[in-house]
Formats: structure tokens, C-alpha cells, sequence
């Protein structure tokens, strides 16, 4: 359709005619229907309010208990939340109100408060917030703590120095110019991890926020049991690769590790001729060749190799030829672990002099394949908590644009995507993942809240889960962040995510779906990782974000058992896993060892969710009639999330008899538009969200199915029944346009 405009029309009336135009369209692929959220919840039958403990903190501080987390007054304690980021930290009153009250709503009990300090710090000095700062972020703690919410911290990203840190700094100058044409540009980012001068200043920053005192609760920080964990660093370790970007911006840092470098080769080797002798020729020949540099140790020329990518690359390439990674690259990676642990220890001791408590995260970001990336989980793992990131489909941006993008689903691969983070919880250790996302247009991103749900804080055991990122207080207009700087694909506030949240969270808390048991540990023993050596072949694929594991221990395995590192004090032979009878390859079934999961991938793939209190489907499974237990469940929608959860928090759905129906498909905006592939995105489109139907029925055989009521879109009772007939219901999406129904057993 083209639309010719007057000039001088106005930009509403433009914004009219526009809509009218989208709202044909709409019609064109009816059935879809608009999402029309409502934020007055007070009568609302997803309301999770009195599920969270209120306030935080009313059982003590939150601790790190072998693999699980307690309060200190003993009781067991998961975490479902979301990340809250930069400047929205320091929102208004009013939006922190609101913002407390929808997250308490639908079952958040823990932000993550991101990458906040840069927004936030005085004009001349980085390690103080200034005062309307302070008082924004107590009030919205308060909030927080008040709802039941407990809120971590991340606070530092790219640490960028100002001029009243000057004296402080061994080269100021070099990181104020050291761009690297990205948000990371001018900070201590990589450097941090073995410079003394930059790891003070980061401290100085973390210990004058945990002393500073809340206004709203009189508590200093450091006393406050609400704050859940402290962050050292944002994705950031001594092997990321930003540290090898940075060492060549500012020389004066490079110097400073190579003086370090050459003390610690001299106390090991000596000279330079029992350095050579142990290296060998190679080593010295890939020095010039790489480093274009005669590597000499009396001449202190020797910068170990910081970029875990060429740990990746000649671990792979020794494994090729049965080897150990070169004794020269293990000796660099021994070296850079003990100068990683040295930070993490020097700025734990800092936190616990002021007498916090609760959890300590180093950071959570990879390191390659192999030696460099099990040191430095290693080093995460002598702090007590693993965290770490990952995310999935979409573009390879982080703005919403046409283009080409990733339309798989991780349903059709069992232990893909997200829930491959899990190949790096660590035996006995609490295992977080603080920032996760289904990234758009990946049309299938309502995937994502119950692959994290059910396979990681459910059968993985993982203890706490943040999806990245609520942007608003409130459902957003669009499926992306309407920003006109930086239209977001990283979106909790939709359907597709928050409005799965109060069947998650329910189901989170409830601890529905149980722990399996171990069927793969992994033995590490750092004793060979000094020798190159890490006993099984293991490859981490890195695309920016998104990352996934394979290698002797099949990812697959994350669908039948828990699968767990551990660091042993001997070498000890890693067994491939006993999967029989839970990995039927043939008929591509996986079913979990607790007996209550089943991941089928014989087509495009989909899981079932079978326990007292949640029972469900989740993916690919038209026309497949779904039994489980009492229920069946056959969808006519290609792809859809069906999860029928006990809306009560101590009951399971026998003894509640009732039950809250969560039903969602695909999510698209108004006028966005696809390649006939669905392989790009050709218009991005604009407000309403529209939803896909779902249409599933639903047949009991044990108990009367007495009623069936259409919630609206804020799960609120309308006065509409749903037919039941012969024991069953057919929940039609297409008539009924909503998401959520309350059904009622006799």
C-alpha cells in the first residue's frame, strides 16, 4: 500500500494513518490476536505476591552451602529474577514502585542490578556516586526489599577513571585514550586482572557502596541481608580477549606484565638457557613468527599470551596430534591464573572486612577451550559460586533491524543453547545463570523461560537464574525496546517471557521438577592442567554471546542427569556417562533420570513436564497426544508452551484441584514482516504485540473437570466458560484471545 502525506500534516495524524495501515495487515494474518496487558493486578490470578518472603533478608544472609543456597537461618532458597541495568537503576520513585510491584506480581524474587555505576558516578572521581544517585538507588532497594525482592549487585563494566583518579594510576593517560571503538573503550577492562593500581580503584568503588548506609532502611549495605551477591567484574577474565586489545593500547600496563612474566619464569627456570631447553625450539620459533619477537628473558621481552583464542586454537590443534598444549602456553596460562586468583582474593578479603556476608561472584565469563578455560573456572570455583552468561537465536547484533538472523529452536537439540551453561557447573558448588535471553525475531523465543525453568534450575539443580533485561516497569508497546537510539532485542518485559513467569516462578518454588542425579562428573585436576593437560576433548563454540559445548561428554546428557566439573587433588580418568534407558538414540528420546521429563526430537523437537504440582509441553508437538499421568494434552498449534501449574504454593494440582492454564505460541509485532523462508526479517514493524493462538485440548480421566474460566490478559476472571464435554476442554486461542484460563476439578 503506498500512502502519500501533505506536508503539513501532523505527525499524529502520520502515526494514525500509519496504524490503520499496520491494523490491514493485522487482518491479513487473523487469527493472531493483540496483546492487551492490564497493570491493575490486585484481583489477578497470577498474583505471586505472598509467595515471596517478605521483606528480604528476614532469614539472614543468603550463603553458599556446598552446591546449594542457604539462609542462615538454614532454609533452602532459588532464585527466579531478571537484570535491571545502567541508568534505570537510578529510576524514580514512582517507576521503582511500580517496577517493585510488577516484578513482586509475577513471581521475580531477585534483580540483578547491572552495570550501574558508570551512570551514576561524581563528576571527577569514579569511586563515588553522587548524592541524587545514593538516594535513587536506596529508595529503589528499599522497594525491592520491601516486596520480597532480593537485588544483587554488578556494578562495574568497563570501569572508566576520571581526572581525580589520576594520582592513583600508574599510566592515566594511556586508558583515557585507549578506544577501542566499543563501550569498552577508556576503562580498566582486562587490565584490572593483574594491575594492582586499577584493582584498587575497583575496590575502593565496590567498599565505599557496601559502606554506604540506605537512607530508606538505615542499613549500610554490607548489613543489609536484601543484597544477595556482590560482582567483581562483567564479563571479564585475564584470558578474554579485550585484555589482549588492551595491553597494546597501554604499554605501560603490557610492561607491567611482562616485568611480572619474567620475575616468575626466573624463580621457575632460572635463565634463559634452562627456559629454552624446557620450551624447545617451537616455542621460540612461534614467538617470532607470532610475536614477531626474539623472545629473550634477560631482555624482558616475554608478554604472555593473554587472548584465550589462541589457547582455543593450539588446544585443539595438540589434541589433533595427541598432545598436551606446549609447555610454553600452559607455563602462560599457570602464570595468568595465579595472577586472577591474587585479584579475586584481594578484593574478597576488601568486601568481608566490611562485614558482608552474603555472596561473592568473581565473574562469569569464558575462557576458550581446554587449559585456559578450566583455570579460569577454577579460579571462579575458589571463590564458592559459578556464574555465567549465555544467549540464543536472533541477529548478531544488539539492536532489532532488518537483516538475517537465527530461526532455530533449541528444542530440536536437546542440551543446545541456553542450557549448555550447564556444561560449567562445577560439583558442590552453587551454579547461577545471571544473564540469559532468547534473543528476536528467533520466532520461538517463548522457548527459553522453560528450558532455563525446568532443565536448569529444575533438573540441573542450578540456584539462580536472571533473564536479561527489564528495560521498563512494564510490558513494552513492541516485542523489542522501542528506543530510537538503541532499539533492544534484550526484552523481559513481553508475553513471551514475563508471561510465562507465574508458571515458572510457581514451579521454581515449589521445586516441581526434582534434582536429578549425577550421570557425568568430568574430573579436572589442576595438577595436569600445569602439564597441558586436561584428560577429555571438550570445544567451546563462541558467536559473541551465544555460545555451545561439545566433546566426550555429549551436551545431550543435560537432558537425562545432572552434569558436573570436578576438580580433583589426582589425575582421574573422565568416563563416558551410562545412559541406558534414558537415551533411547534410535527414536531420539531423552528421558531424565528422575522419570519426570522427557525430551523427544525425532521431529523439530519438544519436552514434556510431568510432576505433581506442573505438568506440561513445551515446543513442536501437533497432533502428538501428550499423556501425562491423568492428563492428556494433544495441541493443534505447530508450536506452542502449554503448562497447567497448581496456582497454590504449598499444594500440588490433586490437592488444590485447580489449575492455572499458561498457553502461548509466537509473539510478532504489528506489520512485521519475514522472507518467505522466515530466515530474515524484512520490516520490524511497530505497536500492538500481536499473539498466535493456541489451540490445544485437553481430556482427564481421574478427576471431573467441573469448569473452565477465560482469564484476560492480566490473568483476571472474565465471565467466560469454556465448554467441557465428556471430561475435556478444548482451550481455541482463536476464540477465546487470551493466554491464561483457570480450570476447576471436582
Amino acid at each position: 500500500m503506498t500512502i502519500n502525506i501533505h506536508p503539513t500534516l501532523s505527525s499524529a495524524l502520520l502515526f494514525f494513518i500509519i496504524a490503520l495501515n499496520c491494523t490491514a495487515q493485522v487482518n491479513d494474518i487473523s487469527p493472531w490476536f493483540e496483546f492487551k496487558p492490564d497493570s491493575s493486578l490486585e484481583a489477578s490470578m497470577l498474583k505471586m505476591n505472598d509467595w515471596l518472603d517478605a521483606p528480604a533478608g528476614k532469614h539472614g544472609f543468603v550463603r553458599s552451602v556446598k552446591d546449594k543456597l542457604l539462609f542462615e537461618d538454614g532454609r533452602p532458597v532459588k532464585f527466579w529474577g531478571a537484570n535491571i541495568s545502567g541508568k534505570n537503576v537510578f529510576t524514580t520513585a514512582e517507576k521503582a514502585d511500580f517496577w517493585a510491584k510488577i516484578l513482586a506480581t509475577y513471581g521475580v524474587n531477585g534483580v540483578r542490578l547491572h552495570k550501574f555505576t558508570q551512570a551514576g558516578l561524581r563528576e571527577n572521581i569514579s569511586t563515588q556516586l553522587k548524592d541524587e544517585k545514593y538516594e535513587r538507588l536506596d529508595y529503589f532497594c528499599a522497594r525491592l526489599k520491601e516486596k520480597g525482592i532480593y537485588y544483587g549487585w554488578s556494578p562495574i563494566y568497563g570501569h572508566k577513571p576520571k581526572i581525580g583518579d589520576r594520582a592513583k594510576l600508574m599510566a592515566y593517560k594511556e586508558i583515557t585514550a585507549a578506544n577501542l571503538n566499543n563501550h569498552l573503550s577508556y576503562s580498566t577492562i582486562g587490565l584490572v586482572n593483574f594491575a594492582e593500581d586499577l584493582q584498587n580503584l575497583h575496590i575502593e568503588l565496590i567498599v565505599n557502596l557496601l559502606n554506604h548506609k540506605n537512607t530508606h532502611t538505615g542499613l549500610r549495605y554490607a548489613d543489609d541481608p536484601a543484597l544477595l551477591f556482590v560482582e567483581l567484574q562483567n564479563e571479564d577474565n585475564i584470558f578474554f580477549a579485550t585484555t589482549a586489545a588492551m595491553i597494546e593500547k597501554c604499554p605501560t600496563y603490557k610492561n607491567l606484565l611482562t616485568e611480572k612474566f619474567t620475575i616468575w619464569l626466573k624463580k621457575k627456570y632460572g635463565d634463559q638457557k634452562t627456559l629454552k631447553k624446557a620450551w624447545g625450539n617451537r616455542a621460540f620459533a612461534w614467538g617470532k613468527e607470532v610475536k614477531n619477537i626474539n623472545w629473550n628473558l634477560d631482555k624482558k621481552n616475554i608478554t604472555p599470551v593473554v587472548n584465550h583464542g589462541i589457547y582455543d586454537y593450539e588446544y585443539k590443534k595438540a589434541h589433533r596430534n595427541n598432545q598436551p598444549l606446549p609447555r610454553f602456553l600452559s607455563d602462560m596460562a599457570i602464570f595468568l591464573f595465579g595472577e586472577q586468583t591474587k585479584y579475586y582474593n584481594k578484593c574478597v578479603e576488601a568486601i568481608r572486612k566490611t562485614g558482608y556476608k552474603g555472596l561473592i561472584i568473581t565473574s562469569n565469563w569464558q575462557a576458550g577451550s581446554g587449559v585456559s578455560h578450566y583455570l579460569n573456572l577454577l579460579a571462579d570455583d575458589k571463590t564458592g559460586i559459578i556464574d555465567r552468561h549465555n544467549y540464543f537465536g536472533g541477529g548478531t547484533g544488539h539492536t532489532l533491524a532488518a537483516g538475517k538472523f537465527n530461526n532455530q529452536a533449541m528444542v530440536s537439540d536437546p542440551g543446545s543453547g541456553l542450557l549448555s551453561a550447564g556444561m560449567q557447573q562445577v560439583l558442590n558448588r552453587p551454579f547461577s545463570c545471571s544473564e540469559w535471553m532468547s534473543i528476536i525475531p528467533n520466532e520461538w523465543t517463548a522457548e527459553a523461560g522453560p528450558v532455563i525453568a525446568v532443565y536448569g534450575l529444575g533438573l540441573q539443580g542450578w540456584d539462580m537464574s536472571f533473564s536479561f533485561d527489564s528495560q521498563t516497569p512494564f510490558f513494552t508497546p513492541t516485542i523489542h525496546i522501542p528506543n530510537a537510539f538503541w532499539p533492544s532485542v534484550y526484552n523481559v518485559m513481553t508475553p513471551t517471557q514475563l508471561g510465562l513467569y507465574p508458571a515458572l516462578a510457581r514451579m521454581v518454588y515449589r521445586n516441581d521438577v526434582q534434582e536429578g542425579r549425577i550421570v557425568s562428573n568430568r574430573y579436572v585436576c589442576p595438577g595436569e592442567l600445569v602439564k597441558g593437560n586436561v584428560g577429555f576433548y571438550e570445544n567451546m563454540l563462541q558467536d559473541g554471546d551465544i555460545k555451545n559445548f561439545e566433546g566426550f561428554i555429549p551436551p545431550q546428557t543435560l537432558a537425562a542427569g545432572r552434569v558436573a566439573v570436578k576438580f580433583t587433588d589426582a589425575s582421574k580418568k573422565t568416563p563416558q556417562p551410562d545412559l541406558a534407558g534414558l537415551w533411547d538414540k534410535p527414536n531420539r528420546r531423552i528421558i531424565s533420570n528422575t522419570k519426570q521429563l522427557e525430551w523427544n526430537y525425532a521431529g523439530k523437537g519438544y519436552f514434556t513436564v510431568n510432576t505433581p504440582g506442573t505438568k506440561g509441553v513445551v515446543g513442536f508437538a501437533k497432533g502428538i497426544k501428550i499423556n501425562l499421568d491423568y492428563l492428556s494434552i494433544i495441541m493443534e498449534t505447530p508450536f506452542a508452551i502449554v503448562l497447567l501449574t497448581s496456582p497454590e504454593k504449598n499444594k500440588s494440582i490433586e490437592e488444590s484441584k485447580r489449575i492455572l492454564a499458561t498457553t502461548i505460541a509466537r509473539a510478532k509485532n504489528s506489520c512485521m514482516t519475514y522472507n518467505p523462508e522466515k530466515t530474515e526479517l524484512l520490516e520490524v514493524g511497530n505497536a500492538p504485540i500481536l499473539l498466535e493462538p493456541v489451540v490445544t485440548k485437553l481430556s482427564f480421566d481421574k478427576f471431573k473437570l467441573v469448569s473452565v474460566i477465560v482469564l484476560d490478559h492480566a490473568g483476571k476472571l472474565t465471565d467466560i466458560r469454556v465448554p467441557v464435554e465428556n471430561n475435556a476442554v478444548l482451550l481455541d486461542g482463536t476464540k477465546y484471545k487470551t493466554l491464561y484460563y483457570l480450570i476447576e476439578l471436582e
